[in-house]
């Protein structure tokens, strides 16, 4: 596996390019280009907490301030601000808009952390449990690794229409208020037909996103792309929908809190933990620490790890089985990562 780059670096900003330019978002292509060129930005962006992608901090911290109002002809380059998005470079205006308000930029690039929330990615989540339905008993006892607000907490509260071939596979809760769309690659389709049963659910989080705070709220907001304006109408619902569940999220560090959580979740069912888009941020030393967390712990049960995240410049939905100190991995498929498309493979193994 190829460790992502953070160091803020020539290949760093290329790579975010790349990345924003797969994920049909050119507004952030654009800067991304022009910061990779200007040491002012770059330096500023250095001001982000260690292990905190540059990119993605500073344009989230923009894009908040602008959704808290700021005035700048900035907003007009933004799809999800402007009714009609003028021609030209927006990249000059970003530069002036990122010196014009250095003091405030810093100050959230200092504090705030990428904890993306994104919804989106819960039909994957759902569609790798179904496959698990399987082949092992329910309920699923459930510890999440990073679930920011908890969005993808419920997710097999939500309804799912996967798209494939011009018809629309319903699969879900059949009276969910959140119906999420996923567009189908390959030849395969998902399990669709299951009503899991869920046990305990847990969360582990060492910065936890608090719904009933607005400007935790308008943080998430802001991480979503300007350009994916779907997205901001899916996230807004999610939170309306989220706002009355109970989440049990504990602050503190994941490999910390890991072996208690494992001890306490009963007995009945299946003990699985899950991650979207999570770990990839973890340093070396804390990825081998949860892996030997979980090897040991499978002695005395087995434990499943459901995870999406970045491995190798892609995104696959990997299953992994913890047993009697040994692990086995399958790849059921691969994703879009904030929740575009599902490729599904299923639970052949590697």
């Amino acid at each position: 596996m190829n460790d992502r780059p953070y160091d803020g670096s020539d290949e760093y900003w290329d790579f975010f390019a790349g990345e924003a330019a797969k994920l049909n978002a050119p507004l952030y292509v654009r800067f991304a280009q022009g910061v990779k060129a200007d040491l002012q930005l770059r330096a500023l962006a250095a001001h982000a907490r260690q292990g905190q992608p540059h990119a993605n901090t500073l344009f989230a911290t923009v894009h908040f301030l602008l959704l808290r109002g700021a005035k700048h002809r900035l907003r007009n380059f933004y799809p999800n601000l402007s009714p009609a998005v003028p021609a030209g470079d927006p990249f000059p205006s970003f530069h002036d808009f990122c010196l014009e308000h250095q003091p405030e930029i810093v100050a959230h690039l200092e504090k705030r952390v990428t904890n993306t929330n994104e919804v989106g990615r819960s039909p994957f989540l759902y569609a790798g449990f179904a496959a698990l339905a399987k082949e092992a008993r329910e309920p699923f006892q459930l510890i999440e690794i990073g679930p920011s607000a908890g969005l993808n907490f419920y997710w097999d509260r939500y309804g799912y229409r996967f798209l494939k071939d011009g018809q629309a596979i319903a699969a879900g809760a059949p009276d969910a208020k959140l119906v999420i769309e996923t567009p189908l690659k390959g030849e395969c389709v998902p399990p669709t037909g299951a009503a899991l049963k869920i046990g305990k659910r847990l969360g582990l989080e060492r910065d936890p996103v608090d719904l009933s705070n607005e400007d935790d709220r308008d943080w998430l907001k802001s991480l979503v792309w300007p350009d994916h304006k779907l997205r901001f109408e899916r996230l807004e619902l999610a939170l309306a929908v989220n706002a009355g569940w109970p989440h049990d999220i504990r602050k503190g560090d994941a490999v910390e809190l890991m072996a208690d959580a494992l001890a306490e979740m009963p007995e009945e069912g299946t003990l699985c933990v899950y991650h979207t888009m999570t770990i990839y941020q973890f340093p070396t030393e804390a990825k081998r620490a949860l892996e030997n967390i979980f090897t040991l712990a499978s002695v005395r049960r087995p434990i499943y790890r459901l995870s999406l995240e970045w491995m190798d410049r892609a995104y696959p939905l990997a299953l992994a089985h913890y047993r009697d100190g040994a692990v086995t991995t399958r790849t059921l498929g691969f994703c879009g990562p904030q929740g575009s498309w599902l490729e599904w493979r299923g639970l052949a193994a590697e």
